[in-house]
């Protein structure tokens, strides 16, 4: 008897101390340093600041990034890198102004981005992130189908040169420096540009649209994000939409579904349905990060290149694309360069919030290091988003560390530097009078302050030299 309650009282502490044994175990396989949070930004081409139903559109419906806009953070004063698409994404990318950038226009030039140059990507890989570029990049010549890949994204798949990408229908799409044929056929009415070490001559007129480029696109996104949920990861999935062909040429959607019956040019119903498909892309995105429980985890910027572009018969004025204020891409005003941006990061990002600093796309960079632990470049014009993010940037609305400049060498050139309220313009570049406007109250920049406030063109002009680097490719007015 006395044996079996010792037995008995053994197996019962054996089977009290298992589970906190297999658990003390299990702990150290169990318990994972946290992921350094992924970064994702959605870069439109060419939406204005008033497009979406959260910034002022009446009459486009965008459901889902109201949406994110509710769930996260409307940044009401952010800019793009540029008013035209290279020299943006350029900035964007390198973290530099276009004063300082490789890369300062649309033009013929060698508007690459060179491999020793820092970018957001090979920062981040650095950082141990698994990267990738998905969409237009607008950055690089048909002769160098590699660019991406060589300035840190591991992954690329869209269309390296930017006429590449205003055919939503091509014959190629390029997967990491290789072209991967689609089932577009061709017809023989070439386009603007033309390569012969393309297949086929370059970029044509796609007769049978059998693959819709954007569409790909975003599966290509969706399936990068699911294969790299274990691991943190930066996407720049770059649409090219709402993008028009160019001049004259249309703009082309699969469908115009539930605009096809409104009293509106066909352009016009055609730039409606590219919205509403990015509004319905974008969600889809939101969607698979909170299926993949990542939406903790992930930084979502949303944004556009440039503001809108009154191209293939497309005009802006119709959906009222820049809201109350003046100029559209290619223009030194602030419906050129002032684009609607979202960010996005559940438990980070307080819900419905909006800030109303200074922002521009080339802060991704010193944002991207703060997130990642990585250092800053030397040389970067680029301040952390993450204070405003976390609800901490303060009360000083006009603090910034770096300068807000532009430059732009086509058709009517000009410089624009922003310093506290002020905004002052310059064209033609270098030369031209000086133009001042009080950006807290003249959202149209209709009145000049040059005159009355000497003292604040003045500063201006020292402004505006002292951000210019001079740069042997950007000397005189491109074509």
């Amino acid at each position: 008897m006395k044996q079996h309650v010792q037995r008995t009282l053994a197996l019962y502490i054996v089977l009290m101390l298992a589970p906190s044994t297999a658990l003390n175990a299990a702990e150290p396989a169990s318990i994972t340093k946290p992921a350094k949070p992924n970064i994702i930004v959605i870069l439109a081409e060419d939406l204005g600041y008033g497009d979406l139903g959260c910034f002022g559109q009446k009459t486009l419906k965008t459901p889902r990034l109201d949406a994110m806009a509710k769930e996260g953070m409307r940044l009401s004063q952010f800019y793009a890198g540029n008013s035209l698409s290279a020299p943006s994404r350029c900035t964007l990318l390198t973290g530099k102004h276009t004063g300082r950038a490789v890369v300062r226009g649309d033009t013929a030039l060698p508007s690459m981005i060179p491999p020793d140059q820092a970018t957001v990507a090979s920062l981040l890989k650095g950082a141990g992130y698994a990267t990738a570029c998905i969409g237009k990049w607008g950055v690089g010549t048909p002769d160098k189908l590699t660019n991406p890949n060589d300035v840190g994204f591991e992954h690329f798949f869209g269309c390296v040169n930017a006429w590449h990408a205003r055919n939503p229908y091509p014959e190629f799409l390029i997967r990491n420096g290789k072209a991967l044929p689609l089932k577009n056929e061709v017809g023989a009415e070439w386009k603007k540009w033309q390569d012969p070490k393309l297949p086929q001559g370059g970029q044509a007129v796609a007769v049978k649209k059998a693959e819709y480029a954007p569409d790909l696109l975003v599966d290509d996104a969706i399936r990068f994000i699911r294969e790299n949920e274990k691991k943190s990861f930066f996407l720049l999935l770059a649409l090219n939409a709402p993008q028009a062909k160019g001049e004259n040429e249309g703009i082309d959607v699969p469908e115009l579904g539930e605009f096809a019956a409104n009293d509106w040019p066909r352009p016009e119903k055609a730039f409606a349905a590219m919205v509403r498909n990015i509004d319905r892309d974008t969600g889809r995105i939101l969607d698979l990060l909170k299926e993949l429980k990542l939406d903790q985890n992930t930084l979502v910027i949303f944004t556009s290149a440039n503001g809108p572009n009154p191209e293939s018969g497309h005009r802006p004025e119709f959906f009222q694309s820049t809201g109350k204020y003046r100029g559209v891409k290619g223009d030194p005003h602030e419906g050129g360069i002032r684009v609607p941006t979202i960010a996005w990061w559940p438990g980070t990002v307080s819900p419905g919030s909006e800030d109303t600093l200074q922002w521009y796309a080339g802060d991704l960079m010193a944002t991207a290091a703060e997130l990642s632990g990585a250092t800053l470049p030397a040389g970067c014009d680029s301040d952390s988003l993450l204070p405003a993010l976390r609800g901490q940037s303060g009360d000083d609305k006009w603090r910034r560390k770096s300068p807000l400049y532009w430059e732009s060498y086509q058709g009517g050139t000009w410089q624009v530097v922003r310093f506290g309220k002020w905004k002052a313009i310059r064209s033609p570049i270098f030369s031209g009078e000086i133009l001042l406007f009080d950006m807290s109250n003249d959202h149209a920049e209709k009145h000049n302050y040059a005159i009355r406030r000497p003292d604040l063109a003045r500063h201006a002009n020292y402004l505006l030299i002292k951000n210019h680097q001079p740069d042997p490719n950007w000397k005189k007015p491109m074509p």
